[in-house]
């Protein structure tokens, strides 16, 4: 028997991912793409300010390199921590709730860092700093993609997550700038100050999911009112808001029992592994890149400038986003994996001609981080609105191990001495592995089409 509730004869039913596929985005629609674009932005700014930062504390607090991997690791294990618990919390609390308090908490934490005395007490705030931003990032990517029409979502969910090689790349710039001058303190106080400054934009205007009120089964008034900046007026011809899942829901009690129900157990475990890949490689190079090409012969200044136009390249995430809404994204994003290895392969051959270098650290950028970004589209289309923040977040977290295995793995290449041609084909090696996953997450997709099963329906009333 079905237990969901029955409409009463005559009422005025819509679905609420139709209407919202029917209009043209709002300005409501646009507010929420900026807000969640900042967010994003300022993951990048303080996820990467710790690498920028690192030639200016081994000179300042007289330590080696060796003995900043505990530091430059502390905030990724922060980062696991808590977009792995923030997924689940947010399918029951709501996307706005958590995402607000995770902003706040990283804010906090990014200014407390500032004033850090030795590198024990800068470890244990990074931790904290990852904490909040582990939870910030599937959830902005969540929310964004619950509100945008079927038809863009992958566009515009890419645009909204090139805020954060973005925020990384404004890191290397700014860094490079500010540090000469107020030193590396004054770049943790501004990764401190403008999370705080956007928690009390996100308190007075960021809104709850609309799928997710629906799934909650939220009173019709609140869902309306979430509608009516996006629909108009037309939002008072229904009095039942209704959603059609276009995954098929296994389980009721959604979030992880439902990433993991026996349809969607394979795809999970290939995107965790993809997502792990494409982190050893991101974190193995921003945090490293810096020391490598100053030690390769490199003026300090130049070699952080050119290392930070490898997060730039994410930009590219929008033009793929684009190709996802329009071909099979798994295929897609597998070759650009496979072209990531050999583009990063190319870095470690060219360190000797800065003029191909530049060019290099660019095109790898642009593929790696395109690649990366993509996967977050492509885990929030594979799951359905009950599981959707626990399936982003949880690869968002399993793949936050990677950023700690690369950031280990390139400081034991560095003590065992390894040339950096070596470094970087090793580091080439883990983007060929995740575009093997994809390659074989292809074939799940079908198992989760509502077409071979009856997909759920939350009725709200």
């Amino acid at each position: 028997m079905d237990p969901r509730p029955i409409a009463p004869a005559g009422a005025r039913t819509v679905d609420v991912q139709r209407l919202i596929d029917d209009h043209p985005l709002s300005g409501w629609q646009w507010l929420v793409f900026a807000m969640c674009f900042l967010i994003v932005l300022l993951d990048g700014f303080d996820t990467a300010a710790i690498g920028y930062i690192a030639p200016s504390l081994i000179k300042e607090w007289g330590v080696t390199k060796p003995m900043l991997g505990p530091v430059l690791s502390a905030a990724l294990f922060g980062l696991a921590a808590g977009a792995l618990s923030a997924g689940p919390a947010a399918d029951r609390l709501g996307r706005k709730r958590v995402l607000t308090i995770a902003v706040l908490v990283f804010g906090l934490a990014s200014l407390a860092s500032a004033f850090a005395a030795d590198l024990s007490q800068l470890a244990t705030l990074r931790f904290i700093t990852g904490l909040g931003l582990g939870a910030a990032m599937p959830n902005a990517v969540t929310l964004m993609s619950e509100y945008c029409p079927t038809s863009r979502r992958s566009t515009l969910t890419n645009l909204m997550f090139c805020g954060f090689p973005l925020g990384a790349a404004c890191g290397g710039f700014l860094a490079a700038w500010m540090i000469p001058q107020w030193g590396w303190r004054s770049v943790l106080v501004l990764g401190g100050i403008a999370p705080l400054l956007l928690t009390l934009v996100m308190v007075a205007l960021l809104p709850e999911s609309v799928r997710f009120l629906v799934t909650r089964r939220q009173s019709v008034e609140r869902i309306r009112a979430a509608l009516a900046r996006i629909a108009g007026a037309r939002v008072h011809d229904y009095d039942r808001f209704t959603l059609s899942e276009t995954r098929v829901v296994t389980n009721e009690r959604g979030g992880l029992a439902q990433v993991l129900a026996r349809p969607y157990r394979l795809g999970t475990l290939m995107l965790w592994t993809a997502y792990f890949m494409g982190l050893v490689i991101f974190y193995g190079l921003i945090n490293w890149m810096p020391l490598l090409l100053k030690e390769a012969g490199l003026e300090p200044r130049t070699a952080t400038l050119i290392s930070a136009l490898f997060p730039l390249g994410g930009i590219g995430a929008v033009f793929f986003g684009w190709l996802m809404d329009r071909f099979e994204p798994n295929r897609l994003l597998a070759l650009g994996w496979a072209l990531t290895s050999v583009a990063i392969f190319s870095i470690g051959q060219l360190v000797g001609q800065v003029g191909l270098l530049v060019v290099s650290v660019f095109l790898a950028g642009v593929l790696m981080n395109t690649s990366q970004s993509s996967l977050a589209p492509l885990a929030a289309a594979f799951y359905p609105t009950n599981g959707r923040a626990t399936g982003v977040a949880w690869m968002m977290g399993v793949g936050r191990f990677g950023g700690i295995a690369g950031s280990f793995l390139v400081a034991q290449l560095n003590l065992m001495q390894a040339s950096i041609g070596t470094v970087f084909t090793v580091v080439a090696i883990p983007a060929l592995i995740a575009a093997a996953a994809l390659w074989v997450k292809r074939g799940t997709d079908r198992a989760t089409d509502p077409d071979d099963e009856p997909a759920a329906s939350a009725l709200a009333h």
